[in-house]
């Protein structure tokens, strides 16, 4: 493994297979909200018989979650931004979700 090189890292199996995966899903629920929010409001519409009238919004939803899932780019983008965080942790010690910009509080 060759340091001056970043992107060309070897993956651990639990980076490749579950944490940049689980980066995926979130951003691809984020970019389907449209398709997650029509199946939310079908749902509460519909309670009990949701898995029958809600059928179309739940096709929907899959679609468009299934082909972010498959789309070889996607996965790329969401591994280069894992790595990213990943060394901006190694440098700082401060977890993605913990790296807020803190402003100073003058009293």
């Amino acid at each position: 493994m060759d340091p001056s090189k970043p992107e060309e890292q070897h993956l651990r199996h639990v980076e490749k297979d579950v944490l940049i995966p689980k980066m995926m899903r979130e951003k691809a629920r984020d970019r389907c909200a449209q398709h997650v929010d029509a199946f939310n409001h079908c749902c509460k519409d519909a309670g009990f018989f949701m898995v029958f009238q809600c059928r179309e919004e739940n096709a929907a939803l899959k679609q468009c979650l299934t082909q972010h899932y498959q789309d070889p780019a996607f996965f790329e983008e969401c591994k280069q931004e894992y790595l990213r965080e990943k060394r901006e942790f190694v440098q700082t010690g401060i977890p993605a979700k913990n790296r807020t910009q803190k402003l100073p509080t003058s009293m």
